[in-house]
């Protein structure tokens, strides 16, 4: 490495308004290959590469650089996550560095937006001080906004995250998801996932941030393959447009149960919330759904609620808001049916919550839904799906990040 010069002093650091400036001008395919050229030229890195993390958490993709030979989709570079570096950086957010046996460094950095863990930047650089380790930590948070920003032009991060064959139902039931399975904001932290069975179950969970409110929901369609995927449709989509509508919680599960009815065959099981953002106080409707967990104080209970009737049923049905309180430190723990069902009946999920207290919510999400896919031996008979929060209190200003700190 005798031929590598530290920069001089006017030129150290990343320029992150250079970065973004060449992303905009990048094609959207070519974007993240921005971040990888600027490091290369400032820090002499080499071997700069992007790993997503797949739909599943369990292996890393390494995606080909552009202006390469374009691999076939299923000859790109997998690595099991479990175990590996790329995990341990995932789960404790934090840069890793490590000799790389040539007389430099190794460094991997998290690559994140608002506690969605996308991927890791992987690279290698000849010497690594403050300067280019906050350039690495800098450039990956810049490229987190890269992606975030051209996934929606390109399915190149799409099909990096897709490590095993997406049926019709998945298709359709992997787009009602939110394009983000986790949100940090100063009040609260929030994850979900869902693992699907093997011929789709038609669960779905949705999110969405107001200047004062959270809404959150979890639904699961009666059934299995399209048709449940079809009938997810419905109760999702009108969900949203009766809350992008501003309507209330009400006239939202009304309109999930007219749009059932009218066009659909079948009943959804669904809860629907709202968090203020103020005061902490959840609004609650429950058609047909299990019970919420909650974890106070060390204590993990279910929260015995009134439940009303699914939406679509053919019946005259009747749905009331009930209310609760969250508590800074609260935990609440939405899920499925599939969760708790048949095989899964094995797991204890208040342990699990228990023994997870201290984890992110979307480390509980993984152990939680990782335990129901081992106990179902990888063979789930219906969806398993699951939404964390974690109630923070009203903290305007601050965001709480996965280690607990504040930004």
């Amino acid at each position: 490495m005798e031929d590598w010069e530290r920069p001089a002093p006017g030129d150290v650091g990343l320029d992150l308004d250079e970065v973004l400036g060449a992303a905009k001008d990048a094609t959207p395919v070519e974007s993240v290959d921005v971040v990888a050229r600027n490091l290369e030229k400032r820090f002499s890195a080499s071997e700069v590469s992007f790993l997503l993390v797949d739909m599943l958490g369990q292996e890393a993709v390494r995606l080909p650089r552009a202006g390469t030979a374009r691999q076939a989709r299923g000859a790109v570079e997998r690595l099991r996550l479990t175990g590996s570096v790329y995990d341990r950086v995932l789960r404790s957010q934090r840069l890793h560095q490590e000799p790389d046996g040539e007389g430099g460094c190794r460094m991997v950095a998290p690559v994140t937006n608002r506690g969605d863990c996308i991927g890791v930047l992987d690279l290698a650089v000849p010497y690594a001080d403050g300067t280019v380790r906050d350039a690495v930590a800098q450039a990956a948070h810049a490229l987190a906004y890269i992606v975030v920003t051209d996934r929606r032009f390109t399915d190149l991060y799409h099909w990096g995250r897709r490590t095993t064959t997406m049926s019709l139902a998945a298709e359709i039931q992997h787009q009602l998801l939110p394009s983000a399975p986790c949100c940090e904001a100063a009040q609260f932290t929030l994850a979900g996932g869902l693992v699907p069975a093997d011929d789709i179950g038609g669960d779905t969970y949705d999110y969405a941030l107001d200047q004062d409110v959270l809404n959150l929901s979890i639904t699961d369609a009666m059934g299995h393959d399209t048709a449940s995927a079809l009938l997810a449709t419905l109760t999702v989509n009108a969900l949203r447009g009766a809350r992008r509508a501003g309507l209330g919680m009400l006239d939202q599960a009304y309109a999930a149960h007219r749009a059932i009815t009218r066009h659909g065959r079948g009943m959804t099981t669904g809860q629907l919330l709202r968090v203020r953002l103020e005061t902490g106080v959840c609004e609650l409707v429950n058609a047909g759904h299990p019970w919420p967990l909650r974890m106070r104080a060390g204590r993990v209970e279910e929260l015995a609620i009134k439940v009303n009737m699914p939406f679509g049923v053919p019946a005259p049905v009747r749905y009331e808001v009930q209310r609760l309180r969250l508590e800074p430190g609260d935990r609440l723990v939405l899920i499925t049916d599939g969760m708790h069902e048949r095989a899964a009946a094995s797991v204890d999920l208040y342990a699990l919550v228990h023994d997870t207290r201290g984890e992110h919510p979307r480390e509980v999400v993984r152990a939680m839904t990782t335990a129901v896919y081992d106990a179902c031996e990888g063979a789930l008979p219906d969806d398993a799906t699951t939404l964390v929060l974690d109630w923070h209190g009203s903290r305007p200003g601050q965001r709480r990040t996965s280690g607990g700190s504040s930004t």
